[in-house]
């Protein structure tokens, strides 16, 4: 304890009072505010914690920076200042099982405390009263552990320690639970014990628990996927977040099993067949009542079923495009290329660059009652009211060109093919921009003018390429810094030149770099934003299209006309204090060829 602050160490539980002193002496809050408070709260016996209290008051720090005095702040600054390890709890780092094996859960309430970390002979629990310590001895005589107390916010400890207990007893009772014998071949590798090698039923009310649970975590860290991994003896769980998978929590592989026919269930995929990969969809709603769709995927591996859910929030579809990145130049362009009555558009990246997000809020804007949207997609994305979306069926032989040809006959305005993939789907897609529709589609290559010798390698006659394409987009997902704890800093005449290359952009004196802290869960990032790279076909470039192409001469014409490459879009948003040089660096390709 830190007794030269003058901090009593006898048992009692913290007190606004002690904490409004401690505020004052520190010279975080003025002596009339905390005098004000203090008379609020003298006679007042509140279920709320002291720390809550103060956090409720939405102050902001006399001292710089000048930073709000949040529940999260003052749990901090109070562990500093009666000496005791601070530790902020993250559902993600915690591993369920084992912290709840420490201390049961009606001893865990009566005591408000919550075992956060188990470290061999040793393990962390989390309490927001320092000056109750009694329970210590006693704990450690108990259990044979040594004790490390840390101070935690009680916001925090009054949400996870119910749900972390809540889970722990979920899966033990999954674990416990026999039900139905294993169908088909689970694990190359699978150890057979017989009478214990049991297959849980999928409608267990725990394994509802677990996966009712599972959704809520993903949403609530806004990952983008959840990835169910089977291991020999494990299954793993990990979430996508800001494009990083980060491994959030192991179950035994049967639970694991379970779990995965559970949501193949809610799928509506077909629970038997383990050894075919499998598509399907499901939408659940959010703890805030939004509904929520996920596309789900299922991969036969060694050890079992592997289960992807990619999860796609309404949200995305509202977005204007600044929101998705685009500056003034590039939205008045793209708008430019959408407006028009026909022709085709064409969003180029790779998997997990944000090309559907571009497409669909663009379809979105679109669509207005006066315009017939229709997408021909392999899977549909997202279900949106406003389009008629049909679905790629390659096992009654439905393909995308199969599709365009079919929508032709549905009288539409606009046509968005998911992707083209061959001459055929080409052929249809240039086909109904030469007949008066506005086609949009999506291909995988590297940049903007790759696309053009990617479509002339298909077998696409120059000529109609020329005719029919208005423009080309590539583009990337960069991670966003952080706006609570980004600072100042210096990028090196190495990295700067990596990145700008040939183009003459001079290299600023501080840039914006990554630090880590709370709100972002030490990454330093939150959030994406989009890097674009746009080629409008000009005549320069129309003269360049011939069966001989030569893609070095169509890029430099592109460069010479005004295009950007994404590294240039990546400078812009590092100039702009968006993102980082490395960030930009590890997504957008070079310009040099």
């Amino acid at each position: 304890m830190n007794r030269e602050a003058g901090i009593k160490v006898h048992e009692h539980r913290l007190t606004v009072g002690e904490l409004l002193r401690w505020l004052v002496e520190d010279g975080l809050v003025s002596k009339e505010d905390a005098e004000h408070v203090y008379q609020d709260h003298k006679h007042e016996r509140s279920s709320l914690h002291p720390l809550v209290i103060l956090g409720e008051r939405k102050w902001t720090s006399l001292k710089s920076p000048h930073k709000p005095l949040t529940t999260e702040f003052l749990t901090e600054w109070l562990a500093e200042k009666v000496d005791m390890p601070y530790f902020h709890i993250d559902p993600l780092q915690l591993n369920f099982g084992s912290i709840s094996s420490v201390v049961s859960k009606a001893y865990a309430d009566r005591l408000k405390i919550m075992p956060v970390k188990v470290n061999g002979r040793e393990v962390t629990i989390a309490t927001s009263e320092p000056f109750l310590r009694d329970w210590i001895v006693e704990l450690e005589r108990m259990v044979s552990i040594r004790i490390v107390p840390a101070l935690a916010n009680p916001i925090e400890i009054n949400r996870y320690l119910p749900e972390v207990y809540s889970l722990a007893n979920s899966v033990q009772l999954a674990s416990e639970a026999k039900a139905g014998q294993i169908v088909g071949v689970q694990n190359f590798e699978q150890l057979v014990e017989l009478g214990k090698n049991k297959n849980l039923d999928a409608n267990e009310q725990h394994v509802v628990n677990i996966v009712d649970w599972l959704f809520q975590y993903a949403f609530e860290q806004r990952a983008s996927d959840i990835h169910l991994e089977p291991r020999r003896e494990i299954g793993l769980v990990r979430f996508r977040i800001d494009g990083v998978l980060h491994q959030v929590y192991q179950l035994p592989s049967t639970i694991m099993n379970a779990i995965t026919s559970r949501i193949k269930l809610l799928g509506r995929m077909d629970m038997v067949e383990k050894r075919r990969p499998q598509d399907g969809r499901l939408k659940t709603r959010s703890t805030t009542g939004e509904e929520i769709e996920l596309r789900l995927s299922t991969m036969p591996t060694a050890f079992g079923e592997k289960l992807v859910m990619r999860i796609f929030n309404p949200d995305i579809l509202v977005k204007n495009f600044s929101d998705l990145g685009f500056g003034p130049e590039y939205s008045a362009l793209w708008d430019e290329w959408v407006n028009q009555p026909n022709g085709i558009i064409l969003v180029t990246g790779p998997t997990g660059s944000g090309k559907t997000t571009t497409l669909y809020s663009t379809l979105k804007l679109l669509a207005t009652p006066e315009v017939n949207v229709c997408t021909v997609e392999d899977p549909i994305e997202m279900i949106e009211p406003s389009f008629n979306q049909m679905q790629v069926q390659h096992n009654i032989g439905l393909t995308f060109a199969d599709g365009v040809r079919t929508l032709l006959r549905q009288d539409p305005d606009i046509i968005m093919v998911g992707e083209i993939r061959d001459m055929e789907t080409a052929e249809m897609a240039i086909q109904a921009s030469l007949t008066g529709h506005l086609v949009l589609s999506t291909l995988h290559t590297n940049d903007a003018p790759a696309a053009v010798s990617r479509l002339l390698d298909l077998g696409v006659p120059p000529y109609l390429l020329n005719s029919s394409l208005l423009g080309v987009m590539a583009q990337r997902l960069v991670r966003t810094l952080c706006p609570f704890c980004k600072q100042e800093g210096e990028v090196s005449d190495e990295l700067w030149a990596e990145l700008v290359e040939s183009w003459k952009l001079p290299k600023p004196s501080t840039v914006q770099v990554s630090v880590g802290c709370l709100e972002c869960r030490m990454t330093g990032y939150k959030g994406r934003t989009g890097l674009y790279e746009m080629l409008p076909m000009t005549a320069g470039l129309k003269q360049l299209i011939t069966r001989d192409a030569d893609l070095g001469k169509i890029k430099d014409q592109a460069f010479k006309e005004g295009m950007k490459p994404l590294r240039v879009s990546g400078a812009e948003k590092i100039l702009a204090g968006l993102t980082t040089v490395e960030e930009v660096l590890k997504v957008a390709p070079s310009t040099l060829h």
